[in-house]
């Protein structure tokens, strides 16, 4: 799934596409029907990157991707108006190692209402360009290394002779 370039505003409902980045502050665009265009300041606005965020796990955190990815196999996902009981069970199973302790129901239901909004986009089904395996590069053949001190004998070799030069220029 490729979340790259999606963020959260504070603020702001729903999810943003980054268009572009000017000095002060970045053009965005809402992902849900209304199309809308938004110009977020960078002193007050504060964006989220989607493919950054984390859940508070109880070892590790769990990356929000990694969640998304097991919503989009399970069975029912529970809406954002069920309530709290309801979205946990559903957390205990997309996210079996989440902190139940420092994820709120707030927190389930943001997480929820991203996934509806993010299951029918295309990019939602395009691969991670950053997860993509890297192609192996064939080793590039050694070039003979020059020495250093090869590089500046020429220099210091000059140096005396513009010296000498201008000896002569003054005894005469």
């Amino acid at each position: 799934m490729n979340l790259h370039g999606i963020v959260a505003v504070s603020g702001k409902p729903g999810l943003w596409k980054a268009l572009a980045q000017n000095k002060t502050g970045y053009v965005l665009e809402s992902l849900d029907a209304q199309k809308i265009k938004l110009v977020a300041n960078l002193s007050t606005a504060k964006l989220a990157a989607l493919n950054e965020i984390t859940i508070f796990g109880l070892e590790d955190d769990i990356k929000l991707s990694d969640v998304f990815e097991r919503m989009k196999t399970s069975d029912s996902v529970p809406s954002v108006k069920d309530d709290a009981k309801k979205m946990r069970d559903f957390f205990r199973e997309v996210a079996p190692d989440h902190d139940e302790e420092r994820v709120y129901a707030s927190d389930m239901k943001k997480i929820i209402n991203w996934y509806l909004l993010l299951k029918d986009l295309p990019l939602f089904n395009e691969a991670d360009p950053a997860a993509a395996p890297v192609a192996e590069e064939a080793p590039a053949a050694e070039e003979p290394v020059k020495e250093e001190t090869s590089a500046e004998e020429p220099a210091a070799k000059a140096a005396p002779k513009a010296k000498a030069k201008k000896a002569p220029a003054k005894k005469a």
